[in-house]
């Protein structure tokens, strides 16, 4: 029977790959560093790297199946009213933490990227997937609304695009845990830039309505004369 590995060591374990191939890729080179290595520093066998890893170009990347995966239950989870841009903003803010969670460990990450041909063709199918999902989840919500498929494709490309100049703007920035704030404040101003329409709010309209329902009514309440007298009756 496997042993069945507690979900903390598992998180633990896949961190101490992802660190090892890091330093090593930096410090030794890509093409020098092997699986055995990655595997001997975190100090695991070469059997437990490939059950978090299908090969040496995966241990540097973020977990993008996790960050698949809380879009997706942004989406799933989002009530009906909620305006369409603040879901799309919300499943985009679930990915930062992925990236920006060890800024060490992130800068380090971001200079490979951009140095190893291998590196950066492994991102950029994974920034795909990204927007792929965002499409998806967008089309199935534009259903019926004019040029829906567009607006979502463009509102997918858009986010990603924030996305990924927000973490640029991070690294030019000095690549600091105090500067994540600020990475995701910039991220933020994607939105009105999005080609979505806001459904208006029912309920505040009508709670308006309400509102100066009830004052008008105090109005002639205290004020007998005008009870009597409709606005234009000329009396």
């Amino acid at each position: 029977m496997s042993q069945v590995i507690p979900r903390r060591d598992r998180v633990e374990t896949r961190r101490d790959l992802v660190v090892s191939a890091v330093e090593l890729f930096t410090g030794r080179g890509y093409e020098e560093t092997t699986v055995d290595d990655i595997a001997a520093a975190a100090g695991v066998g070469r059997r437990t790297f490939f059950r978090y890893f299908r090969g040496k170009e995966d241990a540097v990347s973020p977990d993008h199946e996790l960050g698949l995966a809380r879009i997706a239950d942004v989406f799933a989870a989002a009530h009906p009213s909620e305006p369409l841009r603040s879901v799309v903003l919300r499943a985009g803010e679930t990915v930062f933490d992925l990236y920006l969670a060890d800024p060490d460990i992130a800068r380090k990450r971001f200079a490979l990227v951009h140095d190893v041909p291998a590196l950066r063709d492994r991102e950029a199918a994974q920034v795909h997937r990204y927007r792929r999902l965002f499409t998806r989840e967008l089309a199935a919500r534009l259903t019926g609304v004019d040029d829906g498929d567009l607006r979502a494709a463009v509102t997918a490309a858009a986010v990603v695009a924030a996305h990924n100049q927000a973490l640029r703007r991070w690294l030019a920035d000095g690549g600091t845990a105090a500067g994540v704030a600020a990475c995701v404040t910039h991220f933020r101003k994607v939105a009105d830039m999005l080609p979505l329409e806001e459904q208006p709010d029912l309920a505040a309209v009508t709670r308006r309505l309400e509102r100066a329902v009830r004052s008008l009514e105090r109005t002639r309440t205290a004020d007998p004369a005008a009870a009597g007298h409709a606005p234009g009756s000329g009396e």
